[in-house]
C-alpha cells in the first residue's frame, strides 16, 4: 500500500499538469468531470443501473455501486439515482474512480468498483459503528479522490479564511460533510 503523502503527491502532480483551459488551480470547487473527460480523456456515464457495465461484479442484497472505472473502455460510470439525491457523493465517486486510473490501472484488473449500501450513512458515521474493511486500492483511491477534490493547499488557505466554517468548506470544494471531515483531519 502506498503512503498517504505519496498518494499527495500524486494527486498534486495530476491537478499541476492540468491545462489551464480547463482548472486554473485556484477555483473551486475543482471541475472533477472536466479534469477527466478533457484531461484524462475518460467519458463520464449516469446510469441508473451500474450491473449493466461491461464486466460489473455482483452485489449482495443491500448493496449497490456509486461508481465503475472501466479502463479499457476508458469510461467511468456513475450511479444516476445516487448522484441526483446526493451531488458530493458524486464528485467523490469520479475523483475516486480518477485515482483507480492514476494508481490502479495498470495492475491488470478490467474494471474499479465504488461500492456504497443503498442505505444512506449517518453523516459522520457512529464512531461505534463497525465497517467493512476496505482493500489497499480502494482506501488509495479514497485518497487520491480526498486529495484531487479538496487540495491541501487550498483547503488550509479556506480553512483559515472561512474561520474554520466547516459549512462553507462543504459548498465551497462541493463536498460532503463526512468527505471534508475526513479531509480536515488529514491535512489540518
Amino acid at each position: 500500500m502506498r503512503e498517504t503523502a505519496e498518494i499527495e503527491r500524486l494527486a498534486e502532480a495530476e491537478l499541476d499538469g492540468v491545462p489551464g483551459y480547463v482548472w486554473d488551480g485556484f477555483s473551486l470547487p475543482v471541475p472533477v468531470e472536466h479534469i477527466a473527460d478533457s484531461h484524462f480523456g475518460l467519458w463520464i456515464r449516469d446510469e441508473d443501473d451500474l450491473g449493466r457495465a461491461p464486466g460489473a461484479p455482483d452485489v449482495g442484497p443491500g448493496q449497490s455501486l456509486s461508481g465503475l472505472l472501466l479502463p479499457d473502455r476508458a469510461e467511468i460510470w456513475v450511479n444516476a439515482s445516487e448522484a441526483r439525491d446526493w451531488p458530493p457523493r458524486r464528485r467523490f465517486t469520479i475523483g475516486h474512480e480518477l485515482g483507480h486510473w492514476c494508481l490502479h490501472r495498470e495492475a491488470g484488473s478490467g474494471v474499479f468498483c465504488r461500492a456504497a449500501t443503498v442505505e444512506v450513512e449517518p453523516d459522520p458515521p457512529p464512531i461505534s459503528a463497525s465497517r467493512p474493511q476496505r482493500s489497499p486500492a480502494e482506501s488509495e483511491a479514497n485518497a487520491f479522490g480526498a486529495a484531487l477534490l479538496m487540495p491541501a493547499r487550498l483547503l488550509r488557505h479556506h480553512y483559515a479564511d472561512t474561520g474554520r466554517d466547516f459549512g462553507r468548506l462543504c459548498e465551497i470544494f462541493g463536498a460532503s460533510g463526512a468527505a471534508m471531515g475526513r479531509r480536515l483531519h488529514a491535512v489540518v
